[in-house]
């Protein structure tokens, strides 16, 4: 079976010029591919594959262009890797399991660099406190002995984000035993916005955005993201004055490391919630677990939830669920998305059709009386309309 592991590194300054030297390369090529198809297509022309274009720029446009030799300077396998990636968001594009390719922006951090075994023979080492990075060397890991130094890594990629740089690395482990001991009964999991999780067994899981210290963040993002933009508006005024701005857009660039240190702040902290709620779920070794097909995208489209929803990770949460579930040996099982759980009375099983949002408190006729979220929870928890995903 394969895992990945992520952790942050702590390159030297020579590592990290060769770290961004690539990453500038591989986001160069990347949105390079992505133009020219993209230009094929608006024009009715020929789809342009990831080897097709390989070739072409290696033996058509870079001898022609001396000016773009630095391309050759950084790992061709990361730059090739880059090309497959853009090559597959066209794919996924064409079945239309996605949107059209984007092209990466610098500071979004959404290019990588890619490393993989320069050969069979050879392997990526890695002991507890470093790890081997071809065209890198040894490079020290700041989270020691968290990346396991008895198996063999396939892959791997390193990121820079908000200043930090991070490795992935795709090591091959075995395979998890299933768990053979007693389970207790399933659960069912309403997710929503004024509570994050309702749980059938009474246990409630508080919306994370509500508490002081993430307010406190998001408060703090404001202010740091009308410096920069206040800054940008100065920029503005240089130029339009003609009078020098070097200082301004250094300035600038610090600016922009802070606000982009405080939104993967915010970002970890939701994460680590999701991660605690996984990791509690699995240690009651449940018969199985039922949560809900959320069109997390349709609601998104309402303008005054989308921050809300966004802020929750919902499909972030289903992920991590559906892998810890297949490592634990647990059923996880998705109700159908027009299920009613909330409208559902879990006593006598009449749907209450005129039930609406504002209405927190399940009231029924047969006199049954409970949470709203508690009681959808029960329902997901006895359904028989689901599919099984792990």
């Amino acid at each position: 079976m394969m895992r990945s592991y992520k952790t942050e590194i702590d390159p030297t300054f020579e590592q990290s010029q060769i770290i961004n030297r690539t990453i500038g390369v591989c986001r160069y090529v990347y949105n390079m591919y992505v133009a020219r198809n993209k230009e094929a297509h608006d024009s009715g022309g020929r789809f342009m594959s990831g080897m097709e274009f390989s070739k072409w720029l290696n033996n058509e446009y870079l001898p022609s262009n001396p000016d773009k030799a630095w391309v050759k300077e950084a790992s061709q396998k990361s730059v090739k890797q880059s090309i497959m990636n853009a090559e597959g968001a066209y794919k996924r594009f064409f079945k239309g399991q996605s949107k059209f390719p984007r092209f990466k922006r610098k500071n979004r951090g959404e290019a990588k660099m890619y490393f993989v075994k320069n050969d069979a023979k050879t392997v990526i080492g890695c002991e507890r406190h470093r790890i081997k990075i071809p065209t890198l060397g040894w490079v020290r890991v700041k989270e020691k002995g968290y990346i396991p130094t008895d198996r063999i890594i396939k892959s791997g990629t390193v990121s820079k984000r908000a200043g930090r740089y991070y490795v992935s690395v795709l090591a091959d482990v075995p395979d998890a035993m299933p768990d053979e001991t007693k389970r207790a009964d399933g659960i069912g999991i309403d997710l929503g916005l004024k509570e994050f999780a309702v749980m059938s067994d009474g246990t409630v899981k508080g919306n994370i955005n509500k508490t002081k210290k993430v307010k406190k963040t998001e408060k703090k993002l404001k202010r740091e993201q009308r410096r920069l933009s206040r800054k940008y508006e100065s920029l503005k005024k240089r130029i339009k004055n003609k009078t020098k701005g070097e200082a301004t857009r250094k300035n600038i660039e610090k600016q922009v490391v802070k606000v982009q240190r405080l939104h993967q702040k915010l970002d970890n902290m939701r994460t680590d919630y999701i991660n605690k709620i996984v990791g509690d779920l699995a240690k009651t070794k449940p018969n199985h677990i039922t949560i809900e097909d959320l069109n997390v995208s349709g609601m998104m489209r309402n303008k005054h939830l989308s921050r809300a929803i966004a802020g929750q990770k919902f499909r972030e949460f289903r992920v991590k669920l559906t892998v810890k579930c297949k490592t634990s040996g647990i059923e996880l099982r998705i109700a159908n998305r027009f299920y009613p759980s909330s409208k559902l009375c879990h006593g006598c099983g009449r749907v209450k059709t005129d039930l609406k949002l504002k209405d927190r408190t399940y009231i029924c006729e047969c006199g049954y009386e409970a949470d709203r979220d508690y009681n959808a929870s029960l329902n997901l928890r006895d359904t028989k309309v689901y599919g099984i995903v792990v």
